[in-house]
Formats: structure tokens, sequence, C-alpha cells
């Protein structure tokens, strides 16, 4: 397990902020953390990073004790902030060569090439990251989180000021690091679209406690009945004979997008993984029935349990 935090508690001058706050995060799988303005999320990120230390609570992070191990955890994970601070007087090749030293890494120029177009930059641009946009210096500080080739991802809203085609990209980008790579992700995020698309498990945090935690798609077909997913399929795949795997039923065909209904015990991207394997091009995922809005604002709108 990547992340095992149980009951989680912390006080700051006084005010209790964290009041039993758990999460778990397994290996080549995306986590999505949601909650509220004020839940808690942020110094949950702070204490997994080892910024701050909890009053009580079993925190592991890779099998670390971030509080007492924080040098060699950071040799072992990349994290986004959602306010990235960058040298603005430095071009994207030299901010990313200056960082990979703090690893004790060299890169070359080829695989400066390969990181900045892996994240959708110009290798060629040498424009002072001063002039990026908010988009492009998102783009930056992922590719920075990923310099030691971490096994777990710590981000906090790493789509924020891109667009739909910008998103896109990224999506695919933290697909591809857990699919294929095993890289466990740990998404804190508004845009419930995003965790729709990548996230196989969520917990939800309000008030400085777990209100939920569990799959994705169980947690949909428990709450509001849903089990549905309309897939956006590749034009050129699109016709392609593909055989569901067992505890997944197509639906409906209209045009590009599927419509497949997901058994409450199976996990949807397990699903994902073997359409991905059998050749077909899946290039959006969406929950369909009540959905996860429906979910998210009926758990938090709820009282918080004592």
């Amino acid at each position: 397990m990547l992340i095992e935090l149980t009951d989680l508690k912390l006080s700051i001058r006084g005010t209790s902020v964290l009041d039993g706050v758990s999460l778990h995060v397994l290996e080549g799988e995306t986590y999505g953390l949601l909650g509220p303005n004020g839940a808690g999320k942020s110094t949950t990120l702070s204490v997994l990073t080892g910024l701050r230390k909890a009053d009580s609570g079993n925190v592991r992070v890779v099998g670390l004790d971030p509080a007492r191990q924080k040098q060699a955890l950071h040799r072992k994970i990349g994290v986004l902030a959602e306010d990235s601070g960058f040298y603005g007087w430095m071009n994207a090749p030299d901010y990313l060569r200056w960082m990979a030293r703090l690893y004790d890494r060299e890169l070359t120029a080829d695989e400066m090439q390969r990181r900045l177009a892996q994240v959708g930059l110009n290798p060629a641009n040498r424009q002072a990251v001063s002039g990026y946009s908010r988009g492009m210096k998102q783009r930056l500080g992922l590719a920075r989180a990923l310099l030691n080739d971490p096994r777990l991802l710590i981000l906090d809203e790493p789509t924020n000021g891109l667009d739909p085609r910008g998103r896109r990209e990224i999506h695919d980008v933290l697909l591809a690091l857990s699919h294929e790579q095993g890289v466990g992700v740990l998404l804190c995020t508004h845009l419930l679209d995003d965790v729709d698309r990548l996230c196989s498990r969520i917990g939800i945090i309000n008030q400085g406690k777990t209100l939920l935690e569990g799959d994705l798609a169980g947690l949909l077909a428990q709450e509001t009945g849903a089990g549905r997913y309309r897939l956006r399929v590749d034009s050129h795949t699109a016709e392609t004979p593909v055989s569901l795997p067992p505890g997944a039923r197509l639906v409906a065909q209209e045009g590009g997008w599927w419509h497949v209904d997901i058994a409450p015990e199976i996990r949807p991207d397990a699903i994902w993984r073997m359409l991905f394997a059998s050749g077909l091009n899946i290039v959006e995922i969406h929950g369909e029935g009540g959905g996860l809005e429906e979910l998210y604002l009926t758990i938090t709108e709820a009282e918080v349990p004592a």
C-alpha cells in the first residue's frame, strides 16, 4: 500500500483541523480526494508530505513515516502543489535540469525533450517561465513532479488553468502512468469530471473527517443506483468488435459513444485496463445515472458525524 492513513488528528493553535481522516491508496490506482473548501484536504496533504506532523493516527507513505523520514520520502514521491513556485528567469529546460540535480541526476538532451513533450510543452521553447500562462506552469510543475520517476504522485488541482484539450492530455499522461507503470496517484481536485475519468477509488472529507471512502463504482451503485458508464471511443476503433470482460455489458452504441453497465462488485479500472489491452482506444470515460456529483452533494450536505 502506497498510502495508509488512519484516524488522523491534528490541531493548529488550539483549533481542531483534522479529526478522523483516513485514506488508503494502492499501487497503480488513482484515488480522488474530495471535499469542500476548508474541509482539511490541504492540511492532509501537508501531513502526507511531511510538512506537518499529526497529533495522532497512523501515517505511512510508501512505507515511510513522513514526519521522521522526510528526505527518503521525497525521493520516492512526486508532488504538484496547487500554487507551485518557479524561478521565473529560467526557461523550462534549464529549470528541469537544475531541479534534476537535487536528485543527483543529469538530464540528457533526449530525456529533457521527452519529459517536456510528455506534459505537452514544446522542448524548443526558450521563453522564461515568468511569461508562462497558468496552464503552462501546471504542465511544467507536473514534469518537475515526475523527475525522480516516483512510485506515488500527490497532485493538488493538476488541471487547474488548462483548456479542455490540455486537461485531456494531462489525463492521458496520468492514465498511462497508473496503467502502464503502476504509479499510484492521489488526486485532490474540485473537478468531478477529472475524478470520473481518472479515479477508481475516492475519499470524501468534510470538517476534518472522512465521511466516505471506497471503490467509486461500488459507491455510486450503492448510493445512487448508478453502475453505467459512457465511453467515447476513437473513431478508428469504434466499430471494432470487442468482447467485454465478465461483469461488463454493452447497453447501447451511439456513433463513437458506448454505454456500458458494470456490476457493482467489479472495479471499473480493471475493465478499462482489459479494454485498453484488447486494442480499444478509449478517449473519455464518464459515469452516468445519479453520478458522482449527486453522491458528493448528498454526502457533504449531510450532517457530519460526531
